[in-house]
């Protein structure tokens, strides 16, 4: 039985794979982000957080790009390219963790919501739709603000603001699946409410999450760039904290337009390579659109 259970996964992986690689945009945003997610794992074995000093800093303020600098540098000297780089780090962490987590709550509750009728069921939903109309912006801004400015804060904030639309997605799906035949069959033979939501209404859901995950961290990793640059960071070097510092440091003034361009170009790619990777899955893992394509 096991192997029968491994081929049929491996065969499972190998159509998966098939599919999508007829999405050249999808196939071309998952190697951006390979790429981003390497670069970022190995920073700390190339480079440390010594190219964050503003007192070792290596060349002039506002060097445009040169072989020296090929991103130039800040108002402090510090290189554009290793501050991109190391900031990666901070910006893809950010995302990742807080998309899981809003993605978590958003699952429990959505689950939750389209399983349990009645007044259960009606309460979840009605908190749902409460932070469903928040500014999520301003409430995460808020929050990040009142709890500090750490790390685990600022996933927080993002986390808590953004389950909303998830949790309504992943009920309409448990809707959907707890109304086949086979729910019923489950129930008549004494499946209780964990047998049904974890062996029969996850495993469909399951790749509607996996879609919804990679945008929801684009979703993520633009929010954080967004808190930071209105000044609620987890006070670590990341893209948005550099947009941030060239606000307040005047590069647009000074005419260094590197200091700009390349985090806003970091944050376009790697959220536009999630964005596509997402759409591909969407598009794979979703009947309806597999058959419409």
């Amino acid at each position: 039985m096991t192997s029968v259970a491994a081929a049929r996964r491996r065969l499972a992986l190998s159509r998966f794979w098939a599919d999508f690689r007829t999405h050249r945009a999808g196939v071309a945003g998952m190697v951006v982000l390979l790429a981003a997610v390497v670069l970022a794992l190995t920073a700390p074995l190339f480079i440390d957080e010594g190219v964050t000093s503003v007192v070792d800093a290596p060349g002039p303020e506002f060097a445009a790009p040169s072989l020296d600098f090929p991103f130039g540098t800040d108002e402090s000297g510090r290189s554009i390219l290793l501050m991109v780089w190391w900031g990666s780090r901070t910006s893809l962490l950010i995302g990742f963790l807080a998309a899981l987590l809003s993605i978590v709550i958003g699952t429990v509750i959505g689950i939750a919501a389209g399983h349990f009728r009645g007044w259960a069921g009606g309460a979840l939903m009605r908190v749902t739709d409460w932070f469903l109309v928040l500014p999520s912006l301003v409430t995460a801004l808020v929050l990040a603000a009142i709890l500090g400015g750490t790390t685990f804060t600022v996933i927080m904030a993002i986390a808590v603001t953004s389950w909303p639309s998830t949790a309504r997605l992943i009920r309409a799906q448990t809707l959907a699946v707890e109304a086949r035949p086979y729910i019923e069959r489950s129930k008549a033979l004494g499946g209780g409410h964990w047998h049904i939501t974890t062996r029969h209404v996850l495993p469909n859901v399951a790749p509607l999450l996996l879609a919804s995950t990679t945008l929801e961290v684009a979703s993520a990793i633009v929010t954080e760039s967004t808190l930071a640059f209105l000044g609620a960071s987890a006070n670590k070097t990341s893209w948005g904290t550099m947009l941030r510092s060239s606000y307040d440091y005047g590069a647009a003034t000074h005419g260094a337009w590197w200091y700009i361009l390349i985090p806003g170009l970091a944050i376009l790619a790697v959220v536009m390579a999630f964005t596509l990777v997402g759409r591909a899955l969407e598009a794979v893992l979703n009947p309806r659109l597999r058959r419409a394509a």
